[in-house]
């Protein structure tokens, strides 16, 4: 069975009470639930730090669980919402849904639940890359890039673009390396997510401020799934405003 999970909290510095932002009558919250539906999964669940996110998604029937308020990260939320769902033995794989990303696609999900399929062949975690298109994502901090080994396994994710081309100017990198964005759907086996939320903070982590820093350099094995669609995360009054445009314009 695969399970999937959406933390969302209720404070942000930059668009507080976000996962209840109205986009074009419906919360954003809803939104993500809603297309997490339309993926292969057994069951979503959101968890949430806020009983009014809570009441929220039971009243349009969705399923939420309250958690801590103080947990560091969504790896520590979702451990502690699977416990409060009975830790199920049937769950094979746990899939991280952003809570602010009201676009995914249901083809991304499955494409991350689908590596888990095989027990035998399972990785520990799985991620998505998606192709770098202009030197705008690529020369972007806020937009990470993910190095891959010939098995697709990550190798380093980074702020900056890797690798660095020697003798090249940078307006030339593009033409010359097909360079990974990495997007922020993770799927992991639930042993895993157990044991990623009792490390400690790694130095690269600590360096490039990227959680899954951390789990490379414990020794865990991150398997990468490349997509063509697009991420649209959600972090201010303006990413708000070109949600609601993209939704008049698919009417």
């Amino acid at each position: 069975m695969v399970l999937g999970l959406i933390p969302a909290r209720f404070a942000s510095t930059r668009l507080p009470g976000k996962p209840l932002v109205d986009l074009g009558g419906r919360s954003m919250i809803r939104r993500v639930v809603e297309q997490a539906r339309q993926a292969n999964l057994a069951r979503v669940v959101v968890a949430t730090d806020d009983a009014r996110i809570q009441q929220h998604v039971q009243e349009f029937g969705g399923e939420a669980v309250l958690t801590r308020p103080d947990h560091p990260s969504g790896t520590d939320r979702l451990w502690e919402a699977f416990q409060q769902l009975g830790s199920p033995a049937d769950v094979h794989c746990i899939v991280n849904i952003q809570g602010d990303e009201p676009f995914i696609h249901p083809g991304q999900i499955n494409a991350l639940a689908d590596l888990f399929a095989d027990a035998a062949t399972a990785p520990d975690i799985a991620t998505l890359v998606k192709p770098v298109l202009t030197d705008e994502e690529l020369f972007s901090p806020h937009l990470p890039k993910v190095v891959l080994n010939q098995l697709g396994h990550a190798m380093y994710f980074s702020r900056h673009p890797l690798p660095y081309q020697r003798g090249r100017v940078p307006e030339e990198w593009l033409a010359h390396h097909r360079y990974l964005r990495h997007l922020g759907l993770y799927a992991y086996k639930p042993t895993v997510l157990e044991q990623l939320t009792r490390l400690p903070v790694s130095p690269l982590e600590s360096a490039e401020s990227l959680e899954q820093l951390r789990w490379l350099e414990a020794g865990f094995r991150i398997q990468c799934a490349e997509t063509e669609l697009e991420a649209f995360g959600i972090d201010t009054p303006e990413d708000a405003e070109r949600a609601k445009e993209r939704l008049r314009n698919e009417k």
